[in-house]
């Protein structure tokens, strides 16, 4: 075998793809909990299975960028691209967790709403995704996000109001207000972050116009 002193392309965009396909499935998985809420402790474990393979991917990303001079689109990009779906998906898993820990026997109906909506944002930054690879223009997209996390503002605020809207009746009714509260906080961050990484990708878009 000959002996190449120029390193072999790393192809970035294969490897989010990859990334970003656990990040689907994780959510789908998510969405599916709260949607039909059943067989949560499998689902669950699930997705930590997923996050698992997902976190292997993210550490191999960062490894090939340390190994690679010539990248596609500028090093801090990918860094960031790798960075923001890692942490979503790690968010996703955090979600998963309280609700497969407080042993609920329902969900709120806002919490089924705002996890459709986590849902439809991380398609929306699938399809921003493939629109960077072939340098095609990602407005719409982020605008349709832009929108999700708004309505996602509104029903958290409505949400909370439910929430702290339980009559005390003692111990188990402020655990129920605790519970909740904790699952909303971890929604509302992935949320966030799902908006952060799609404000990202359209960054690496507009400056590779």
């Amino acid at each position: 075998m000959g002996f190449s002193f120029f390193p072999k392309e790393i192809q970035f965009f294969d490897l989010f793809t990859e990334q970003y396909a656990k990040l689907s499935e994780a959510v789908t998985v998510l969405n599916s909990i709260f949607q039909e809420f059943v067989d949560v402790e499998d689902k669950c474990k699930s997705i930590n299975l997923i996050e698992e393979t997902g976190n292997a991917v993210a550490r191999s990303i960062a490894k090939q960028l340390s190994m690679t001079f010539i990248t596609p689109i500028d090093r801090e990009d990918i860094h960031d691209i790798n960075i923001a779906q890692e942490d979503l998906l790690n968010l996703i898993k955090a979600i998963s967790t309280r609700i497969g820990l407080y042993d609920f026997t329902v969900v709120k109906f806002p919490s089924k709403r705002l996890v459709k909506n986590l849902s439809l944002m991380v398609e929306e930054v699938g399809r921003m995704q493939l629109r960077l690879r072939e340098r095609k223009n990602v407005e719409e997209n982020a605008k349709k996000i832009k929108a999700l996390k708004y309505e996602c503002e509104m029903v958290l605020l409505v949400a909370l109001g439910e929430v702290y809207d339980l009559k005390l009746q003692g111990f188990e009714t402020v655990m129920e207000i605790v519970k909740w509260t904790h699952i909303y906080d971890r929604i509302e961050q992935a949320v966030n972050q799902a908006e952060r990484l799609a404000d990202i990708i359209e960054g690496v878009v507009l400056k590779n116009a």
